[in-house]
């Protein structure tokens, strides 16, 4: 009889406070290893919370994150990404004045295995042919397309087990959004974990397994990426309003 798979990143009943704002409420999240899921929501929904949350940025008030079966809800972010856990920050945040390369090499701070770092960066010139070119250009000259790639690929050089991404759709144009959720599924097919969170819903759900919806800090929906579709209180309350921002 197969073991049940560990989680690789978990929230276990997690209550987030700013002050005496209640911003996550009882919340619990699983993201397997290989897994590709994402977290919906409007507004003030909680979701950039969660993400901190599971990076050591914020402690929860009350409730445990666990990364591979140990309790980190205490250590450092460096502590998490050490072992594992990076993020795709909102807007790419790249450093504009430094190479692309230099950008690239930043991802690869906290690791010491030279060959393996090497191999990384050939692997992300594979999956970003447009990064091998410009590799020796300032950052901030690169489009907003290419700015991303960058910090998928800064991102990648650490060596992920899970890929934190925070609406890789803003401030993209439309054309460009459908190519780069081609990229993050492509950076799944090689993988790795990757936990999106969204405001495009139609999108992040056309690519990932399963999918939590959070609403003023409570997940109110969680379900398989296919059923969160076809569900018609996401599509009425939701879905409609996915390409507003």
């Amino acid at each position: 009889m197969n073991e049940p798979a560990v989680p690789l990143l978990e929230f276990r009943g997690v209550n987030t406070h700013y002050g005496a704002v209640h911003i996550l409420k009882d919340v619990d999240l699983e993201i397997f290893p290989g897994e590709l899921v994402c977290l919906l929501g409007g507004n003030a929904s909680g979701k950039s919370t969660t993400l901190k949350t599971l990076l050591g940025m914020v402690t929860p008030t009350t409730g445990e994150v666990v990364l591979d079966g140990e309790v980190v809800t205490h250590q450092s972010t460096s502590y998490r990404v050490e072992r594992g856990v990076t993020m795709v920050p909102e807007n790419r945040r790249l450093f504009k004045r430094l190479s692309v390369l230099e950008n690239l090499e930043l991802g690869a701070y906290l690791r010491t295995d030279r060959d393996g770092i090497t191999n990384d960066l050939e692997r992300i010139f594979e999956l970003f042919p447009r990064v091998k070119e410009r590799i020796n250009q300032k950052s901030g000259t690169l489009s907003g397309g290419e700015q991303q790639m960058v910090a998928m690929g800064r991102a990648l050089m650490s060596n992920p087990r899970v890929l934190l991404m925070d609406e890789p759709s803003m401030g993209l144009a439309p054309a460009l959004v459908q190519a780069n959720f081609e990229l993050i599924q492509q950076i799944h097919e090689e993988g790795v974990a990757i936990f999106v969170v969204e405001q495009n819903a139609n999108m992040a759900l056309s690519i990932a397994d399963r999918g939590w919806v959070l609403q003023t800090g409570r997940v109110v929906l969680d379900d398989s990426a296919e059923a969160l579709l076809a569900n018609p209180d996401l599509r009425a309350s939701y879905l409609g309003e996915a390409g507003q921002g």
